[in-house]
């Protein structure tokens, strides 16, 4: 674990620098938008076709949903719970209900865990993600977020998930795999190719989409809390659910991993789009996210003298 995050750590360092050096005259914010809309379009897809046309689809994939359901309620219910406590502004308290509530399932979590245990629990990621998170983050993320922003707009939520090209490839691949189709060499090979740039993409459009510079000691006082919920409390609570839901060994490791991710980077989108503090969000993103560094090895440790 360790060795795989030094790796992916670099990569992110690469797309941070990238922020800086500007290389052929392209920032980051144009040339994270080329690779996430890649990576979004046609590698992921890929990536799932390939991973869902050969899956062992069942009860397994409800547990899964089921764990991905019951994590992401837990942690808005504390998020909710959180933000009325403080009292915060409505805008502030959309950007920090959004960063508690949401992990980066995809964007960090698929490649730590692909690198980290393989195929299976890649599977088990984009299971968790588009039959689970997804269909969340587009219902009561953007529900919450309208209600606290200053900007809200009207739209329909399911024409929205209409819109998700992976989750389509995720749709496309079930409906592959119940009919038992036997793919040609070439075809897997292709999906193989795609399959291959999804992380390193990922990780290096993860850097260039954090704000380093906004870290500082001043922050710590709204950061602490954010950094205790998704760094700490979700992974003990993903341990909990986990066991209750029959995981166990590996399989259970790969979902407490996930339930530690930071928080997910498409909230900025939320922020932006309905007018809360994006700043924040961005800088919540960032902490949590450098800091899963280390706390993400420390688990991976602990569940291995448990599990």
């Amino acid at each position: 674990m360790s060795s795989v995050l030094i790796q992916m750590f670099l990569l992110m360092v690469f797309g941070a620098a990238w922020r800086v050096l500007r290389p052929a005259g392209l920032n980051g914010d144009q040339t994270r938008l080329v690779l996430t809309t890649l990576v979004y379009y046609l590698f992921l897809p890929g990536l799932i076709l390939k991973l869902m046309n050969r899956a062992d689809l069942g009860m397994e994939t409800l547990s899964i949903s089921l764990f991905g359901v019951g994590m992401l309620g837990f942690s808005a219910t504390l998020a909710g719970l959180y933000v009325r406590w403080r009292r915060m502004l409505a805008a502030r308290a959309g950007a920090v209900w959004l960063a508690m509530t949401f992990p980066n399932i995809t964007f960090l979590g698929l490649p730590v865990l692909l690198e980290t245990f393989g195929d299976w629990a890649a599977l088990m990621v984009i299971q968790l993600d588009y039959f689970a998170s997804t269909p969340l983050v587009l219902t009561l993320g953007v529900g919450v977020a309208r209600a606290f922003g200053s900007r809200g707009q009207a739209g329909n939520h399911f024409l929205a998930l209409l819109r998700v090209p992976p989750l389509w490839a995720a749709i496309v691949g079930v409906g592959l795999n119940l009919s038992d189709w036997s793919p040609p060499s070439w075809w897997t090979d292709f999906l193989n190719l795609l399959a291959g740039a999804v992380t390193p993409l990922m990780l290096l459009a993860l850097g260039l989409a954090l704000d380093w510079r906004s870290l500082h000691w001043k922050s710590a006082p709204v950061v602490l809390p954010v950094v205790l919920l998704k760094l700490i409390l979700m992974p003990a609570f993903g341990w909990w659910l986990g066991q209750l839901l029959g995981f166990s060994g590996k399989q259970l490791a790969a979902l407490v991993l996930e339930a530690g991710m930071p928080s997910m980077m498409f909230g900025i989108v939320l922020c932006d789009r309905f007018g809360l503090e994006s700043r924040l969000y961005a800088l919540l993103v960032t902490a949590t996210t450098l800091l899963s560094m280390a706390s993400l090895p420390l688990w991976y440790r602990l569940l291995e003298g448990a599990v």
